[in-house]
């Protein structure tokens, strides 16, 4: 289960471009609480707080506490713009929701048991599809990542998500087909190989070409005619 977070937040006095920037100048990030039909709350956090945050890659499918005023919010985060050049959270979005309420997350991916799949030893390339996981969950109950052991798996082989086990309660949102979340495909390596393998062949006369097909079909027809 994901880690519930924790941020403290102030209240905004101003709203407009000039303010939000005059507070990125002093190292703060505006931010928005909104939904569970109640009204929007205008805020700004800290930061190092919010990047700290940001940088344990899980910071989008947790539970967000934010203090504000001595009172605590419970959200998901829902949005962060980010600076196209500098990378620097510009603003934050946060749903505010019940303890148990119905979230939808994006969880992600993660392989396990790569050693033990055939066709990854026998030089198979895993082609992600999905690197997340769209979920329908309990807030209480947001998984951290959805773990795909690939034992077993042989090249040609999908991977759908009808084969994946999810934690108790949570669901796909896309109910209306098996969708792929990854394929085990031959490298680009062995497909060299086995074309060099039927050129070798075909000179040896292992393997006919298509112009020997051909010629062995019109022999073939000439005999019944006659």
């Amino acid at each position: 289960m994901s880690e519930q977070l924790k941020l403290s937040a102030e209240t905004r006095e101003r709203a407009g471009k000039g303010a939000s920037r005059a507070m990125r100048r002093e190292g703060r990030v505006p931010a928005v609480i909104y939904g569970n039909n109640q009204e929007h709350l205008s805020i700004h956090l800290e930061e190092k707080a919010l990047v700290k945050m940001l940088n344990t890659g899980f910071f989008m499918n947790s539970v967000v506490m934010v203090e504000v005023g001595g009172k605590a919010h419970r959200t998901l985060p829902k949005d962060v713009q980010f600076h196209p050049v500098t990378d620097r959270p510009l603003h934050v979005d946060f749903l505010r929701i019940g303890e148990h309420s119905q979230v939808v997350v994006a969880v992600p991916v993660r392989f396990v048991n790569e050693e033990e799949s055939r066709g990854l030893k026998r030089g198979g390339v895993l082609n992600v599809v999905r690197h997340e996981l769209e979920l329908s969950c309990d807030a209480a109950n947001i998984p951290d990542e959805i773990i795909i052991d690939l034992a077993g798996y042989e090249i040609g082989d999908s991977i759908h998500i009808s084969a994946v086990t999810l934690p108790k309660g949570a669901t796909p949102t896309i109910e209306d087909r098996d969708f792929t979340i990854a394929t085990l495909v031959g490298s680009s390596g062995m497909k060299a190989e086995a074309a060099e393998a039927e050129a070798e062949a075909a000179e040896a006369g292992e393997v006919p070409t298509v112009g020997e097909e051909a010629a062995e079909g019109e022999a073939s027809a000439d005999k019944t005619e006659a």
